[in-house]
C-alpha cells in the first residue's frame, strides 16, 4: 500500500490568492509522486477552525475532517510562510489542535500520532526559518510524531526585501537540496516504520 503523507499549508492566504508556502510544498510533491507517494495540500485558511486544543471544539468547527486525513496520514508536513520571524498564526493554531489529540491512543495504547513521520516546510522574505522549523518539529515530536533528519527545509532568499519563493524561480540550489533531503528522508523512514513500528513497550498512554 502506497505511503499517504499530508500537507497543511498554514499561509494566512486563502486559495484565491497565490501561495509560496504551497509552492514550495508542491515541489517536494514533485519527488513524492517519483516516490509513488500520494499527496494532499490542505490549505487551512479555507477552512473555518476554532480555536482551542479540544477535537471538535464547536458546531460548524471543519477541524475534524482535516484531523481525520491526518490520522490516516503516514507523514505530516507543515508549512508557514514567516512573519517577524515567526511561524503564522495558523501554524500555531494546527499545533494547537493536534495537541488537543495527543491523549487519543492507537490499539496499542500509544498516542495516536505515534508512527508518523513530521517535517517542516517554510518559506519567507526574512530571518526565523530555523526558529520556526525549531517551534514546529518539537511541537510535532513532543505529540508522537517522529522526526527524521534534515527535514527543516526552507527558502527566505537574501536579507532584507526581496522577491519570493516562486518570484525567484522556485529557489535556489539549497532549497532544492533541502526539498529533497525532506522528501526522501521522509519517506525512508515512513517505510521504515510500516515495518517496524516503534513497540508499545514503555510508551503506552
Amino acid at each position: 500500500m502506497a505511503l499517504k503523507a499530508i500537507f497543511l499549508n498554514c499561509s494566512l492566504k486563502s486559495s484565491e490568492e497565490e501561495s509560496n508556502t504551497e509552492g514550495f510544498m508542491k515541489d517536494v510533491q514533485t519527488h513524492y509522486k517519483k516516490l509513488g507517494v500520494e499527496s494532499e495540500i490542505i490549505r487551512l485558511a479555507d477552512y473555518y477552525i476554532a480555536y482551542g486544543v479540544e477535537e471538535d471544539m464547536e458546531d460548524g468547527d471543519e477541524w475534524p475532517e482535516i484531523l481525520e486525513k491526518v490520522k490516516a496520514a503516514d507523514i505530516l508536513i507543515v508549512g508557514t510562510p514567516l512573519w517577524l520571524g515567526e511561524k503564522s498564526s495558523l501554524a500555531t493554531q494546527a499545533i494547537e489542535r493536534l495537541y488537543g489529540s495527543s491523549s487519543v491512543t492507537n490499539d496499542k495504547g500509544q498516542a495516536i500520532f505515534y508512527n508518523k513521520v513530521g517535517a517542516a516546510a517554510i518559506t519567507g522574505n526574512e530571518d526565523g526559518a530555523k526558529h520556526a522549523a525549531a517551534s514546529l518539529l518539537y511541537g510535532l515530536s513532543h505529540i508522537g510524531f517522529v522526526i527524521p533528519p534534515n527535514v527543516d527545509a526552507y527558502w527566505v532568499g537574501e536579507a532584507g526585501p526581496g522577491p519570493s519563493y516562486l518570484e525567484a524561480g522556485h529557489g535556489n540550489d539549497f532549497s532544492k537540496s533541502a526539498i529533497q533531503r525532506l522528501a526522501y528522508n521522509t519517506y525512508h523512514l515512513a517505510n521504515m516504520l510500516k515495518e517496524n513500528p516503534i513497540p508499545a513497550e514503555g510508551n503506552t498512554l
